[in-house]
């Protein structure tokens, strides 16, 4: 038997996700349950219906969600850390109030949340955190005590999420014909979020210039590409790029798309590349049809090979990770002193979100953390 991991005063972890619809019926009442009051247009509604319906009207986060809970649940039981893993999304069942209700129930009094979302921004992260202190808030009005939640800090630059996805780099440059291979380039990329947005991502200090949204996913980038750099021996050039803009046409968002980016490097005679989806956690609709579809297609007109590499989805390294960043809080908490493991040049991410962090568009809810009352 393994020596039992000791994650006090926490009594449970919440897989905190998106959500996806899980037949065609679910599609139409699940974007409207994603985009209300952010005034999407109607147009891109119905376009990115139409997406979902390519795959039968199946979105494929949920399953992955769900083979994420059995690799944590294993890893967990694996190491000796008896801390229960429960599941909720924002956007479709399982809901998320209804998990928290359900963990109540089970006499949850102190639970940790990870969120699928590896990265500062108000989408992100603070989204997720006014989404938890909304739905504590209907438990509280029901005359239920609501758990004290906290959520663990971005792990972008973990190793364990950045490890798996090199090695998946690495293979999709070796899947590519021998002849093209040593002047592919690496593309990288992630969800375009408005310009406004990034630049006032992370601790309020560090606004402008794309924020620490741009700058924690530029140094995953150097710290995959180096890495690509000593297991090939070629110096393969790369760049961030983005990806699923769906906002209105008029405001500012991350630019470049990926599909220009990949006219622009045909233009430029390079001879392949290989998508590297560094902003997603999971291979979920954005990755299969923005990625797999939308930019295969252009690179199929531009006679450009190109390759995607994996998210790290349920691997092993991952599920451990999580498991280090649970005992990594819990030490904390616990006035214990602890480690942080953290790759590249930024170190390990803040617990608690100062004020000022990631702002809302709107006025929201208080978000769970730092300035909320359910801190």
């Amino acid at each position: 038997m393994p020596e039992a991991l000791d994650a006090t005063p926490y009594d449970a972890l919440l897989l905190l996700s998106f959500g996806g619809p899980e037949g065609p019926d679910e599609v139409v009442p699940f974007l409207e349950n994603v985009t209300r009051g952010r005034g999407i247009p109607k147009e891109r509604l119905k376009e990115v219906g139409q997406h979902y319906f390519l795959f039968d009207g199946i979105s494929p986060i949920n399953d992955q969600n769900r083979t994420l809970l059995d690799a944590l649940r294993k890893d967990f039981a694996e190491h000796g850390l008896d801390l229960p893993v429960y599941w909720g999304n924002r956007n479709w069942a399982p809901y998320l109030t209804d998990t928290l209700r359900e963990m109540a129930a089970d006499g949850r009094r102190r639970i940790l949340v990870l969120a699928t979302s590896a990265y500062a921004s108000y989408s992100g992260c603070r989204q997720y955190r006014e989404d938890l202190a909304g739905a504590l808030a209907v438990l509280e009005g029901e005359g239920l005590e609501p758990p004290k939640v906290d959520k663990l800090r971005h792990y972008f630059n973990h190793p364990g999420f950045v490890e798996p996805m090199t090695e998946g780099a690495l293979r999709s440059l070796a899947e590519l014909p021998e002849e093209v291979r040593a002047g592919a380039h690496l593309v990288f990329t992630t969800h375009s979020i408005p310009v406004a947005a990034a630049d006032t991502s992370g601790p309020a200090e560090g606004h402008g210039d794309g924020g620490a949204y741009v700058r924690q996913h530029l140094d995953v980038a150097r710290l995959i590409a180096e890495a690509v750099r000593e297991g090939t021996g070629t110096d393969h050039p790369w760049k961030l790029v983005y990806q699923s803009r769906s906002g209105a046409p008029h405001i500012p968002w991350l630019e470049p798309d990926i599909c220009d980016h990949l006219e622009e490097l045909h233009g430029a005679g390079v001879p392949a590349a290989v998508m590297v989806p560094i902003g997603f956690v999971s291979d979920h609709m954005e990755v299969l049809y923005d990625l797999d579809t939308e930019a295969r297609a252009k690179a199929g007109e531009l006679g450009l090979p190109v390759r995607r590499s994996a998210t790290v989805g349920s691997d092993p390294r991952f599920a451990a990770a999580v498991r280090d960043l649970v005992l990594e809080r819990a030490a904390a908490e616990s006035g214990r002193r602890v480690a942080r493991c953290a790759l590249g040049t930024l170190g390990a991410s803040h617990d608690l979100c100062p004020v000022g962090c990631c702002p809302a568009r709107t006025p929201k809810p208080a978000a769970a953390g730092a300035d909320s009352p359910y801190a």
